[in-house]
């Protein structure tokens, strides 16, 4: 079987998405990190009355000449406006967000004014009609569009909601994904540790990346490698509505690797089998019923790799956001030299560092697929496209940042 180029593989995982997931109404004390389901638009203006940028006065601009004196009435604070209007040579004291009083078109800000505070006040310089006077409506009008549907809602976006007045969201429910490992040799961490057995770490790893992205984490274990007990599992995923199955392990070619097997005999559709990577070889994708089936390898870094990668974008397109198959990888240069290289797409750990030249993304000597701890130490995966050329420290390259 040919291997299936990364984009390729990419598309046929995210073409393979059914629809994104329902929509759920929450209180916006619940909705951070969520995802839009509807645009979002102002049900209320921003600001709603003319209001002071300054603590100082509002006054007549044509009142203030440098060395005129002005006259003060009263004073409007944030929550308690003045009442009446400003006439020829009078002013209103005035603080930061306080409305703006009839009659006044400009602030004086309090550095510009000799006698604070007393009932009179010495113009020292004059400011432009509308200095320092936030107009009603600057920051949004009522019905305007603030936020699209697919925005993740940052601290930024859920104060953007609330100024507008919205106590409610409608947001994406969260995909939920099932996290399947399988493997005659694996242990929960505490357990005993046979001598020829391993503690399980990609459940783990796989279950935060899920997360990050937006997902919601069923955990099914640890499955044997037998077909009673993958089936048994798959069928949980199947009972829960999983949207995605994840399977860890089991997915090459060995006498003891029964996943894509299994799921056949469950219904499966496959999609591809075997990307041209490294790490990540073994990754399979495909459909059973309405939930998308991926086979990820056993070894440790081929499933955090291929989770950033495929994953990832998978839990974005059930989300609704925006363009879940865009190139993630950014400019970057070599800090060391690197030979040519294979079929296979690589997708180095490496150091990373800002110099004058840019982004230097240095690999590590090992990449063993098996070392979880320079996953770990790395910033980024310097990409080596298929059949590249020798390169050398300096020469341009693509990353991928890890934090």
């Amino acid at each position: 079987m040919a291997l299936t180029p990364v984009p390729v593989a990419l598309k046929a995982l995210l073409d393979s998405v059914p629809a994104t997931t329902e929509a759920e109404s929450l209180p916006l004390a619940q909705c951070a990190w969520r995802v839009l389901a509807a645009d979002v638009a102002a049900l209320r203006t921003q600001p709603p009355f003319a209001n002071s940028a300054m603590d100082g006065y509002a006054v007549r601009a044509e009142d203030l000449a440098p060395g005129s004196e002005l006259h003060v009435i009263g004073e409007s604070a944030a929550g308690r406006s003045f009442a009446g209007a400003i006439g020829p040579g009078q002013a209103v004291r005035i603080f930061t967000g306080a409305p703006i009083p009839e009659g006044a078109d400009t602030i004086l800000i309090q550095e510009n004014a000799d006698g604070v505070g007393s009932a009179s006040i010495r113009v020292r310089e004059g400011a432009p009609k509308g200095k320092f006077i936030r107009s009603a409506g600057l920051d949004f009008a009522q019905g305007d569009v603030l936020l699209r549907a697919g925005r993740r809602l940052d601290s930024a976006a859920l104060g953007l909601a609330a100024a507008a007045g919205h106590p409610v969201l409608p947001v994406r429910r969260k995909p939920l994904v099932a996290i399947l490992a399988t493997g005659d040799e694996l242990v929960l961490p505490g357990e005993t540790v046979g001598p020829d057995q391993i503690v399980a770490s990609n459940s783990f790893s796989l279950a935060a990346l899920v997360e990050q992205a937006g997902g919601m984490v069923l955990d099914l274990g640890i499955a044997r490698d037998n077909h009673p007990d993958l089936a048994a599992r798959i069928e949980q995923a199947k009972a829960a509505g999983a949207d995605v199955l994840v399977t860890l392990g089991g997915a090459s070619v060995g006498a003891h690797d029964l996943v894509q097997e299994a799921l056949t005999r469950q219904g499966m559709t496959l999609g591809f089998w075997k990307i041209a990577m490294r790490p990540g070889k073994p990754m399979m994708m495909g459909r059973l019923g309405r939930m998308v089936a991926v086979g990820l390898p056993g070894n440790p870094v081929s499933s955090i790799v291929c989770g950033h990668l495929f994953v990832v974008p998978l839990i974005e397109a059930l989300l609704g956001m925006p363009a879940p198959e865009r190139d993630r990888s950014e400019p970057g240069i070599l800090g060391r030299d690197m030979p040519a290289n294979d079929e296979r797409e690589d997708y180095l750990r490496s150091d990373l560092a800002l110099t004058a030249a840019g982004l230097e993304a240095t690999p590590f000597d090992r990449q063993d697929s098996s070392m979880l701890g320079l996953l770990a130490r790395a910033q980024t995966l310097a990409i080596r496209p298929a059949f590249a050329e020798p390169a050398k420290k300096g020469d341009p390259c693509r990353i991928i940042r890890l934090r």
